[in-house]
């Protein structure tokens, strides 16, 4: 066995949940050999073509990988995964939302402008169809893609959306918020609403706030300078400032060192997929393995 590869208890809990390799004129391959070859290149980021011989052919690693990708078994698995997980009692639901800016690979570039592509799923299990910007975005360091996450205080990543390197933190906040739909193994509507949200100042906004209070949602943001500053500016007339729980902030960190593991998987840290909707399966590949 390769180093990374699934262990024997892996395989057992994630076998029942992948369907079948579709028969092409040769017998299937093995579906464990497959998916080895498909996670040992999100975990090293190499081209397709470089998966090794031990995986089998390369043709076939990428085409489990496209097709699992737009029937949504990654998202499937990972809901699942989360669904195990809250109902277990290991999910915290004290969330912390936050982004990271990832490079995006010369590789990455160059897809064709004119589609639409339809990746065959519904928006709250990811993107809806590829984005015309294929979530790429140029900024001084080049092209690049931002990941924005949703954490709770146990590691487990309950939501992430893609989008442009350039795109603001607090636009797709509501959107981030609103993929959080954890499964309750035991029937019923999926857990969405949070105990306490923890954000930075690129957050701080009335929207946000107002947002959080309508669904009821505790939630610790600081203010920024300016806004500050603009309410004082306006005496009494300006309000009273949002409530802020210096010490309960720092359990924001939690986020951040999500972002380091999550990035620990070379073909997350540097996108090599030309489409954002492969990309986004290579980051639920990721949360798969790591939740395992």
């Amino acid at each position: 066995m390769a180093r990374g590869d699934l262990t024997d208890d892996q395989w057992q809990w994630l076998e029942p949940l992948l369907p079948p390799i579709p028969k092409m004129g040769r017998p299937p391959r093995d579906r464990r050999q497959v998916l080895d070859g498909v996670w040992w290149r999100a975990r090293t980021g190499s081209p397709w073509r470089d998966v090794p011989e031990r995986y089998g052919p390369w043709e076939t690693a990428y085409t489990l990988f496209r097709r699992w990708q737009i029937d949504g078994t990654w998202a499937t698995i990972l809901r699942k995964l989360q669904a195990k997980a809250d109902a277990a009692g290991n999910i915290e639901w004290e969330v912390s939302v936050d982004s990271t800016v990832c490079r995006a690979h010369q590789h990455a570039a160059g897809a064709r402008k004119e589609g639409p592509y339809d990746p065959g799923r519904t928006p709250p299990d990811g993107l809806a169809a590829e984005p015309d910007d294929h979530a790429l975005g140029r900024s001084r360091g080049g092209l690049t893609t931002k990941i924005h996450l949703a954490v709770d205080a146990s590691f487990h990543v309950l939501a992430a959306v893609i989008t442009a390197g350039q795109r603001a933190d607090a636009p797709v906040f509501t959107e981030v918020m609103d993929r959080i739909r954890v499964p309750r193994i035991g029937g019923g509507h999926p857990r969405t609403r949070p105990d306490h949200v923890l954000a930075d100042r690129a957050y701080s906004s009335r929207q946000i706030r107002a947002y959080l209070l309508r669904r009821q949602i505790p939630h610790t943001i600081p203010e920024k300078r300016d806004q500050a500053r603009h309410r004082m500016r306006r005496g009494t007339a300006g309000g009273r400032p949002p409530g802020f729980n210096r010490e309960m902030y720092k359990r924001r960190h939690k986020i951040e060192c999500r972002i380091g593991l999550l990035k620990q998987a070379r073909g997350v840290a540097t996108r090599f997929d030309k489409l954002a909707v492969r990309y986004e399966a290579t980051v639920q590949l990721t949360l798969i393995r790591q939740a395992l």
